[in-house]
């Protein structure tokens, strides 16, 4: 406990002469407006106060100002989303209403506004809380809390960034309806569900893996003609991919070589996670889950289980399957034999678990492997947030210049380009991982971030998959300063409709302002010195000690960082 906290010792009190009842002497505390009754006083009659206090307790004392803050972000978001999100094409409640301004002209404007205060708000609820874990005034529970508050409103939410979900629920309602989803897209089967997938998508086979298919078909059933009971369900369905990444977070942080309060804050407090994943209702929430969930078991040493666990993550995204190599070598670092045989066994051991897994789930949904085709509809979208098609881009203007030659061939070779070196870090990534334990999880992590950004088409929530097993690694204070960057970016890259803002400059330039203010306020509270000059003062206050010079590591004694 701290000294300010501490009730100081006082003089001794002259007992009674005789028994009688006397009123405790509260000693004040160094921290103005703060009591603390001696030791062997009664206890407050009114027990009012005590109940509240145990709760707040029980959910790890949450620091109120980021968890209120975030609250009140996440409302104005959802307000605003039902004028400014992914809005039905005709919303039962709203078309033909009073309130039906709030879709159009105007009330569009407003609601666009909305969701961009609310967006401004959680970015400076996030950095506060990160300054608290960072300064260790808080734990993971607290964190949990906070970050469960910001997120319940979201789950009632019109999608956020993105009109994904309808696509989903189309894509599960085409085998109800007696069509392959791997074999056409939305537009086959008219109706609801199909009238408000983005019309970029009505034609596209799903790129989903057998499991998702499943699960789609499951909630578009159950929601019959009732979208809204879709969206929400859809959300629902997905929600254990996050109890799965909170259940496995604190034991992968603590072998990973992180803390279990930075790793959460990462992971699941974070812009990209509440508003994206939880928002916009994404299927990546689940590959998360069975992601972080897949690699704990192994390193417990449940290797079937692991790898079945990721293969599901498989079944729902093909790009989870790159961590499935690396899990490989954790169960080879368990075996007797020579490096080289441990490694034949266990991948022969594993491929068997993937052939049942994999097998079952598409047995059980009643699709083929159509999908795997489909797997390229991503590539059909262009924008330079892909790594490799950003440099086709670049190159592209700046021939241009001189000459004008279409921009299709650029983006090709680049995308080739970007393939090889996805391959080349995968393999040296894997060789480097060949003594198995948590460096190997570390390094799928690695491969699982190259993977989202070299891809050919690379959106903002595709990010997650990497992060689901790199938030729990020691990270520098200086290092999460620039995913403090990189997280804000990646939730204002698109508008709130699900449209790419990605090639508005201007918008981009005050973006990018903001985001680095964001990135400096965590390790210095008044990056602006605004405090200083409206105090009048000549000297900026100072970087707050605990973010900017300690590691967050969790070896137990606290290294400075270089």
């Amino acid at each position: 406990m701290s000294a300010d906290m501490t009730a100081q010792p006082s003089p001794p009190v002259p007992r009674p002469a005789s028994p009688e009842r006397t009123t405790p002497v509260p000693v004040v505390s160094p921290d103005p407006g703060t009591t603390v009754v001696p030791a062997g006083s009664p206890a407050p009659r009114d027990g009012a106060d005590a109940a509240p206090r145990g709760l707040r307790a029980m959910l790890g004392s949450p620091p109120r100002g980021p968890m209120l803050l975030g609250l009140c972000a996440s409302l104005l978001m959802v307000i605003g989303a039902f004028g400014a999100g992914g809005i039905l094409v005709r919303d039962p409640l709203l078309t033909n209403s009073p309130l039906g301004f709030w879709r159009y002209g105007h009330g569009r404007e407003l609601a666009t506004a909305l969701v961009y205060l609310g967006v401004g708000l959680m970015a400076w609820a996030w950095v506060r809380l990160g300054r608290d874990v960072l300064a260790r005034r808080v734990g993971g529970r607290a964190v949990l809390t906070v970050a469960a508050v910001w997120m319940t409103p979201m789950l009632f939410s019109p999608p956020l960034f993105t009109r994904d979900v309808f696509s989903y629920l189309a894509q599960g309602a085409l085998p109800l309806a007696g069509f392959d989803p791997y074999a056409v897209g939305p537009e086959a089967m008219p109706g609801i569900f199909t009238d408000n997938v983005h019309y970029f998508w009505q034609d596209t086979p799903a790129p989903y893996g057998p499991l998702f298919i499943l699960l789609a078909k499951g909630m578009a059933a159950l929601a019959g003609d009732n979208i809204i009971l879709g969206v929400i369900g859809m959300r629902l369905v997905l929600l254990p991919g996050l109890l799965l990444l909170i259940w496995a977070l604190p034991e992968l942080a603590r072998r990973l070589g992180g803390r279990v309060p930075v790793a959460l804050w990462i992971a699941v407090a974070n812009p990209v996670m509440v508003i994206h994943l939880i928002g916009g209702g994404h299927n990546d929430l689940l590959v998360v889950g069975l992601l972080a969930a897949g690699s704990l078991l192994a390193l417990r040493g449940r290797h079937a289980t692991g790898i079945a666990i990721v293969t599901a993550a498989m079944a729902v995204k093909a790009s989870a399957g790159v961590a499935l190599p690396f899990l490989v070598l954790v169960w080879a670092a368990h075996l007797p034999g020579s490096r080289t045989a441990r490694i034949v066994k266990a991948g022969a051991a594993g491929v068997g678990v993937f052939l049942v897994v994999f097998t079952a789930a598409t047995l059980v949904a009643g699709v083929g492997l159509g999908w795997l085709p489909a797997l390229s509809a991503p590539s059909m979208i262009v924008n330079w947030l892909s790594l490799p098609t950003g440099v086709g881009e670049f190159f592209h203007g700046l021939v241009g210049v001189v000459v004008n030659l279409p921009k299709q061939p650029f983006i090709n070779i680049a995308r080739m380009l970007g393939a090889a070196a996805l391959v080349y870090i995968l393999v040296s990534q894997w060789w480097k991982a060949r003594d198995g334990g948590p460096d190997a999880v570390r390094r799928a992590g690695i491969v699982l971030f190259a993977v989202a950004v070299l891809s050919p088409a690379t959106l903002p929530w595709y990010v997650s998959w990497g992060m689901a097993l790199l938030a729990m690694v020691a990270w520098s204070p200086f290092a999460l300063s620039w995913l403090v960057f990189g997280s804000l970016w990646l939730v204002i890259v698109y508008y709130p409709n699900g449209e790419a803002a990605l090639y508005n400059w201007g918008y981009l330039a005050a973006c990018v302002l903001l985001c680095a203010l964001a990135a400096v306020s965590l390790l210095r509270p008044d990056p602006l010195s605004l405090r200083a000059r409206r105090a009048g003062g000549d000297h900026p206050p100072q970087s707050a000690p605990p973010a900017a010079s300690v590691t967050t590591t969790n070896n137990g004694a606290e290294r400075r960082a270089g």
